[in-house]
Formats: C-alpha cells, sequence, structure tokens
C-alpha cells in the first residue's frame, strides 16, 4: 500500500521528511500473538512511498541563478551573506545525513548536526536512526536512547496537539519496551499512540496516511496485551488489524489469509472453537486459491482446523483434515511438523474410540524421534491416554512415568511445554483415581507458569484444576485461595463471561457451602448462573447445574421463594431435554417438592410464632450475617 506523500506537507521547511521516516516502520512490528505460536509472522505488504532524497524541503528561491553558467570562469563570485552561508552548511549536513546508508553513517552525521539544527529536527533525526535501527533488530537499549529523545523534542513542540511524528515514536517506544519485557511501559505508550491516532483520523488527517501506523500500533498492542495474558483484551486488538488489512489488500491476498490464520489461532488460544472456524476456513479458502492444494500454507490451515474440529468435538472432521494436512506435509519432507500432525491423529482416533489404529500410529511416529527428546515424551503421553482407555493401567502409568521423567530434564530449557505436559499427565492420573499424584503435577506445572507472564492464562486454569482436585479431595480451606485466585486471572485473560470462568465459581460456590458460608455460596453460584446462561445457553446441562446450586444455596438460607423459583427453572430446563433426561428431571421434581413442603413448614412455624406475646426486651430482629456457618451462629 503506499503511504501518503501529503504527511510532508505537515511540516514547514527546514524540517525533516517524514516519508522517509514512514517508510522504516520495521516489518518486525508484525508478530504473531497467539500464545501457543509465538513465532513473529511475516511483515504485511505495505509498499511506502518513494522516499525522498533530503531531509529537508530546498526552498528554490536560494538556488543559483542558471545563467551565470555561461558567464566567463574570471566572473568575480558575489560575496555569500552570513545567512547564505549558513543554510548551505545545513544543507549539506541534511545531505550527509540522508545520504548514509549504515546505521554508523546516519549516527556520525546526527552528530555533525547537533551543533546546529533545532532540537525539532534533531528529534525527527533521533527517530529515524530509532527506527532504522529496529529495522536491522540492534541493541534496544540503544533504540531507546533515540526514541526517548525523539519523544521529548517532539511532544515539546507539538504544544499537546495530535501529531503523526509523536505517534511514530510512542509506537516505536512501545514496540522498544516490549522487547525489553517491560510490558507496561509499553502498554502505556501504545495506548497514548492509538489515541493520538484516533484523534487525527477524527480532525480530518488522511486514513491512508494514518493506517500502516494505526496497524503497527494495534498488533504491537495485541502482542503485549497477550505477553501479559490479557487475551481477549488482544483479540479486540487483532480483529482490528484484520480490518485494516481487509481495507488496503487485495480481496485474496496472502497476506490475508494469513491475517485471518492469526486470528483463528488466537480465539483457538483461549479455547473459543466456534468463533476461531470461519478465520481459519478463510484462511483455507485464500491460501488454496493463491496457492493450490498442495502448499504448506494450505496444510498448517488444515492442521489448525483440525484443532478447532477437535475443540468443536467433531472428531471426524478433524482427522479428516489432519490427514490432508499430512499429504502436503510428507511432500514437502518437512518431518518435524509430519511428526507433531501424526501425534493430533492419534488423539483424534482415540478420541473417536479407534485405540487400535492409535497404537499403530504412536509406534510408527515414536521411531522417528530422538531418546529422551521432547517429541518422543509426547508420545508416551498419547500411549498413555489410550492405554488408560483400555484399562491396561500398569502400562499407561509406565508410560507417563517415562513421559514425567524426560520432561523432568527439559524444565528449565522448555519451562512451557514442560508446564504442558505435568498437567496433561496429572489429568490421566485423575482419570485412574490417583488424586495426590494429580495434585503434585499440577504444582508443578503452575509453579513453572508463574514466572511467565504470557502464559497467565495457563496459569489460571492449571490453578482452577488444583482448586477442582483440593475441593474433590475434602481439603477445601486449601482449594479456595486456588479457586480465587484462579477466577481473577481468567477474568482478566478470557474475560468476565467467559465459561471457564463460570466454572470455577460454581466450584467456589461448592467450596464455601461445604464451610457453611451461605451467603458468599449463593454469590458465586449466582455469578456462575449468569456466567454460563450467557456462554452455554440456559439449558446446556452445566448451565442447570449452576442454578440447581443456587436453589440448594438459597434452600439452606431459608429463602425458600427464590429456591423454589430457581428449581422450577431447573425442572423447566430438565424437560426440554426430553427422555434423554429423564432421571435429571426425576430427581429435579423431587427436590422442587421438598422445598415446597420446607417453605410450607416455615409458613406455618411464622403463624404459630405472630400468635406469641412479643417480648418485653426491644432486641430488633436478627439478620442473617454472611459467612457465619450455621454451627457457630448459636454460640
Amino acid at each position: 500500500m503506499r503511504r501518503n506523500a501529503s504527511i510532508s506537507l505537515l511540516f514547514h521547511s527546514n524540517r525533516i521528511n517524514l516519508r522517509s521516516l514512514s517508510s522504516l516502520i520495521s516489518p518486525k512490528f508484525i508478530s504473531d500473538p497467539s500464545p501457543s505460536y509465538s513465532s513473529p509472522v511475516s511483515a504485511p505488504h505495505l509498499n511506502p512511498c518513494t522516499k525522498n532524497h533530503g531531509l529537508f524541503f530546498k526552498l528554490s528561491r536560494f538556488q543559483a541563478n542558471p545563467s551565470r553558467n555561461l558567464e566567463t570562469l574570471v566572473e568575480k563570485r558575489p560575496q555569500i551573506s552570513s545567512r547564505q552561508r549558513k543554510f548551505k552548511e545545513k544543507s549539506e549536513l541534511e545531505e550527509a545525513f540522508e545520504s548514509a546508508n549504515t546505521v554508523d553513517e546516519m549516527v556520525k552525521a546526527f552528530k555533525d548536526m547537533e551543533s546546529t539544527f533545532e532540537e525539532r529536527d534533531l528529534g525527527l533525526a533521533s527517530l529515524k536512526i530509532g527506527l532504522k535501527l529496529e529495522q536491522e533488530d540492534e541493541d534496544p537499549e540503544k533504540i531507546l536512547v533515540y526514541a526517548t529523545r525523539a519523544l521529548k523534542a517532539l511532544d515539546k513542540d507539538d504544544n499537546g496537539k495530535p501529531s503523526l511524528p509523536v505517534a511514530m515514536t510512542l509506537q516505536l517506544l512501545g514496540s522498544v519496551n516490549y522487547s525489553l519485557k517491560r510490558f507496561s511501559d509499553s502498554l502505556g505508550y501504545l495506548n497514548r499512540a492509538n489515541r493520538i491516532l484516533g484523534q487525527l483520523e477524527e480532525s480530518g488527517f488522511s486514513a491512508e496516511g494514518i493506517r500502516p501506523v494505526l496497524h503497527a500500533v494495534q498488533l504491537e498492542l495485541a502482542n503485549v496485551k497477550t505477553a501479559m495474558g490479557r487475551r481477549e483484551e488482544a483479540l479486540a486488538n487483532l480483529r482490528k488489524c484484520l480490518e485494516i488489512k481487509e481495507l488496503t489488500l487485495e480481496k485474496d491476498s496472502r497476506e490475508l489469509g494469513k491475517a485471518n490464520r492469526d486470528l483463528a489461532e488466537a480465539y483457538v488460544a483461549i479455547l473459543n472453537f466456534k468463533d476461531a472456524l470461519p478465520f481459519c476456513m478463510q484462511a483455507l479458502e485464500i491460501h488454496k486459491k493463491q496457492l493450490g492444494h498442495n502448499s504448506v500454507e494450505v496444510a498448517h490451515d488444515r492442521r489448525l482446523l483440525g484443532v478447532i474440529y477437535s475443540g468443536l468435538e467433531e472428531h471426524q472432521k478433524a482427522l479428516e483434515q489432519n490427514e490432508l494436512s499430512q499429504k502436503v506435509l510428507k511432500n514437502w519432507g518437512l518431518n518435524s511438523d509430519l511428526l507433531r500432525a501424526e501425534i493430533d491423529a492419534a488423539n483424534m482416533q482415540i478420541a473417536l474410540g479407534r485405540y487400535d489404529e492409535a497404537i499403530s500410529t504412536l509406534k510408527d511416529v515414536v521411531q522417528h524421534t530422538e531418546k529422551d527428546s521432547e517429541t518422543q515424551a509426547v508420545v508416551f503421553i498419547s500411549m498413555g491416554k489410550v492405554l488408560h482407555n483400555q484399562e491396561k493401567f500398569a502400562d499407561a502409568k509406565r508410560c507417563l512415568e517415562i513421559a514425567t521423567r524426560i520432561f523432568d530434564k527439559k524444565e528449565a530449557a522448555s519451562p512451557v511445554e514442560a508446564a504442558e505436559a505435568y498437567s496433561e499427565i496429572s489429568m490421566q492420573y485423575e482419570s485412574m483415581n490417583e488424586f495426590e499424584t494429580a495434585i503434585s503435577l499440577l504444582k508443578r506445572s503452575l509453579a513453572l507458569l508463574e514466572k511467565l507472564p504470557q502464559e497467565q492464562h495457563s496459569e489460571g486454569s492449571v490453578s482452577a484444576r488444583l482448586g477442582w482436585l483440593l475441593l474433590l479431595t475434602g481439603k477445601v480451606h486449601e482449594a479456595i485461595p486456588y479457586l480465587e485466585g484462579a477466577a481473577e486471572t481468567l477474568k482478566e485473560s478470557f474475560g468476565s463471561k467467559h465459561f471457564g470462568v463460570g466454572y470455577i465459581y460454581n466450584n467456589l460456590g461448592a467450596a464455601y457451602l461445604e464451610l457453611e458460608r451461605l451467603q458468599s455460596a449463593a454469590q458465586m453460584f449466582a455469578m456462575a448462573k449468569d456466567i454460563m446462561d450467557v456462554s452455554l445457553g440456559p439449558h446446556h446441562a452445566d448451565s442447570i447445574e449452576a442454578c440447581q446450586n443456587l436453589a440448594k444455596a438459597y434452600g439452606s438460607l431459608g429463602s425458600y421463594a427464590l429456591a423454589i423459583e430457581f428449581q422450577e427453572q431447573v425442572v423447566d430446563a430438565w424437560e426440554g431435554h426430553g427422555s434423554a433426561a429423564e432421571d435429571e428431571l426425576r430427581e429435579a421434581q423431587r427436590m422442587l417438592e421438598q422445598l415446597k413442603r420446607k417453605a410450607h413448614g416455615k409458613s406455618k412455624i411464622e403463624l404459630s410464632m405472630k400468635a406469641l406475646p412479643l417480648p418485653h426486651s426491644s432486641t430488633s430482629s436478627k439478620t442473617l450475617q454472611p459467612d457465619i456457618p450455621s454451627s457457630q451462629k448459636h454460640q
């Protein structure tokens, strides 16, 4: 895409030309924000305008008269005024800076300029050097020096008015601080850049001139928020990136296909497979059209599509996409990708109950892995899963022990992979009722993830499972801090209405109920119900369970009118499931009748109490205090 050349008209004569600056927006800014795929992705093909040679606009009134070339050489030259001499000196310095090809040449020319040029001009030159340094992956601390000087000069000169050079400088500072893992500082710079660009757009500044910088800012915001574990927020920035590309690139460009896949991967990272599906399908269609069915990009799209279908529990479709992906990867000789795809296929076969096929697939894969490698350990984890499903528990445990031993040696080099492995192995021990082993592995996983801010979403998920297992094994007091921490972490990562947050609140409600903290239990169950009704629908089995728990909590509080209201909702919801939920419906109806009997009994007691004389004391009526166990109320 061409940058708008009118950007340069923002500056008067003797100012550095931004057209040559904006062409230096680094491709490094376009990087993959998805959690599981952290490698940078290719830069978009946003073609900058032709570089304007000369940092400053030339003023024609200072040019020598061309007719002088026709005069004799012996003619005495006119005396040059000090103003003309100063302008000539600045022009030469400007030309030296603009014609510099390397960073060292630019820095040398910049130092020569410092005694002659105003700070505003030096600020723009600092910005250009900073952009060049980042383009060449120089030391971030070195870039920070020039970017900081540029912001100080440009901010002061613009007097608080929205300015594209200031926005570009803030974007550079955001990018550099992200590289230095100073995520809070990065976020501050990028948010301000985003506000300035919005103000410029509102004031009528050319959208075409703003979009390249806006895209870089939005993508860097997605990177930073992902690194901070705020993935739900990062999605909004990624969607904005895609919108910008759709406005600037051709309809079926390869880069647009890649952008759609990046967004699909980001949705998969927060387990939102439904919203991931259309973006992955769009990426696949674009890449098939542009590159053909046998391209590597198409293979990657199909593998991701297989993951999405697995998440949607459409395992046969997942396996079909995986097999198509494997054919392409095999043709291209991409062995490492092929091995991962084959392991994915084995897990899909397990989900479909095709255990013998899965074992055959895994035996073939393990022959092509290095001894004690991470890939070999992953194979053993999948082998343990299939053996467990075949009820060969001793063999399954041996496989899991081998995998654990391998990852034990990989913790320092691959903490994320080790944490994921421990969590997966823990699930298998849990399914074999080996709860203490499962809890121990989850604690090891959590210890690794707590040191990685970009894995905050995984930390929250592991903490939630750990809390649930502790609750399941009767360690209620130990469970609550893990559940409470998980709720806050996942709200920040996935959003407050994510179904995972609802499950945590439901478990917290059960924990509080166990401790007879009835008001807190009712509050948690109510929050769980609200979230699940939105994310899963009111007739989903888990939503009905949350409603059932809420009715139980209100019943324990003696609030029978509310308890009956929610229990009636439970009955109505199970009736909608038909014959498949006859047992659940029967139990819900029994509990409804029980609540009605208790409510009727309470009414009789209240009527008999009204017939009694009032006590002489003026003690006010007592109300139930929150979180006081009933066993302690009369102590």
